[in-house]
């Protein structure tokens, strides 16, 4: 594939980007300009692919077939452009909507939600290592790290959580109230972004009933649901359990500050020294 088809999908990743951060801040004319940019460099993609294949079709020796589309080791898949982007950027984009550490199948659901693209769940653990090890090589050479959330009692990594290195530590520590304390938060996150959308989206209005079918006081029997009711109902339980959860995560909080940079992010592992920074 041409230089400048890598640079359209670059562009295109970028413009998806931008046009949804828009959308969810309400800035109806950017987003109107931007999804013009969008739709006319979608169609140059289309268009110098076209040309693409069309080259290696007049290459093709004389007597071979071409593999029928879908099928055979020659077919090409066309992905939609929401999948250009790296999965690191990806999560990282979910985990910014949530404000709040996340797994990563509700990070998948957010992504698919708000972005139009999902990602493979089952990769998410490999880029957990490949951010450590990126960070271990050149420490604070990236913007940001996808990193663990840490277990408030141990420092060690909460199993299956993610959250983001710039993130003030705070916020990154799990104590025994903080996964009701972060749903809750992501409730009111998700019930808020759906609120700024231009249109309805079926992926948002499924994830955000599976919110709310979780949260006292909030009926999901209706075709609808109410997006004031579950932020009220989510921020009245907050009200019960987060002065509590704020000060475990304040306390652990300090104490990583004791532990060098890479365990800091990463976490505390059973059998390693700790190394105060």
């Amino acid at each position: 594939m041409g230089e400048p088809v890598v640079e359209l999908e670059r562009r295109i990743a970028a413009l998806r980007t931008a046009l949804r951060m828009a959308a969810l801040a309400g800035e109806k004319e950017q987003a109107r300009a931007l999804r013009a940019e969008l739709r006319a460099a979608e169609r140059a993609w289309d268009d110098l692919l076209a040309e693409d294949e069309a080259g290696a079709g007049a290459e093709r020796p004389a007597g071979t077939a071409e593999s029928p589309a879908g099928t055979g080791e020659g077919a090409r898949v066309t992905e939609r452009p929401g999948a250009l982007m790296p999965l690191r950027e990806q999560v990282h984009e979910a985990l910014s909507l949530l404000t709040v550490p996340a797994a990563p199948r509700l990070l998948a659901a957010v992504h698919e939600a708000f972005f139009a693209s999902s990602f493979p769940t089952a990769r998410v653990t490999s880029l957990k290592r490949d951010e450590e090890r990126s960070f271990r090589l050149a420490p604070y050479a990236r913007p940001y790290y996808i990193c663990a959330a840490l277990a408030a009692d141990r420092l060690a990594p909460s199993r299956g959580l993610l959250a983001v290195s710039t993130w003030p530590a705070e916020r990154r520590m799990i104590g025994s109230l903080s996964p009701r304390v972060d749903f809750l938060v992501s409730a009111i996150r998700v019930a808020d972004a759906i609120g700024r959308l231009p249109a309805g989206s079926l992926p948002a209005d499924r994830l955000l009933r599976r919110f709310a079918a979780n949260i006292p006081g909030v009926p999901v029997h209706s075709a609808t649901v109410d997006l004031r009711m579950v932020v009220q109902a989510a921020q009245a339980e907050l009200e019960v359990h987060q002065a509590a959860d704020s000060r475990v995560r304040r306390a652990a909080a300090r104490r990583v500050r004791e532990l060098d940079d890479v365990q800091q992010l990463f976490g505390a592992r059973f059998g390693e020294e700790r190394v105060s920074g």
